[in-house]
């Protein structure tokens, strides 16, 4: 079969689209680096199951645990972003509708990763 792409193109993974490798190898390396986190989330969630809330306290301002779940917080809400963006990409047929949505779903997730991290922050600097 006969490819209408240039060289340069194919080189550098760009089909159609120009973009879609990208988004591509970002969900992949982010669901990758979200398996050990989400793994290490369960655990510590079944194992804090029944605990008061000193303890779950006490286990979130562990300097590790914070910064994991920090970490976990903002993969997710990352992972979540692009996954959402090639699905409007892929159905939404208006342009302008496109873009304000794209734009809508990275502020949104933006926020929630900053609102969630302070409030790790805030629970492990005891405020």
């Amino acid at each position: 079969m006969r490819s209408y792409q240039t060289a340069v193109n194919r080189a550098l993974g760009l089909g159609s689209a120009k973009n879609g490798f990208i988004a591509w190898w970002r969900q992949r390396v982010s669901a990758v680096l979200l398996i050990p986190l989400l793994l290490w989330l369960g655990v510590f969630v079944a194992l804090l199951a029944g605990a008061d809330h000193a303890t779950a306290h006490a286990w979130i301002a562990n300097p590790i645990n914070s910064v994991l779940m920090i970490s976990t917080l903002a993969v997710l809400l990352f992972h979540t972003a692009v996954g959402v963006q090639v699905i409007i990409e892929d159905y939404v047929e208006t342009e302008g509708l496109k873009a304000a949505s794209i734009l809508l779903v990275h502020f949104g997730c933006f926020l929630l990763t900053i609102a969630g991290s302070l409030a790790v922050v805030r629970i492990a600097l005891g405020s």
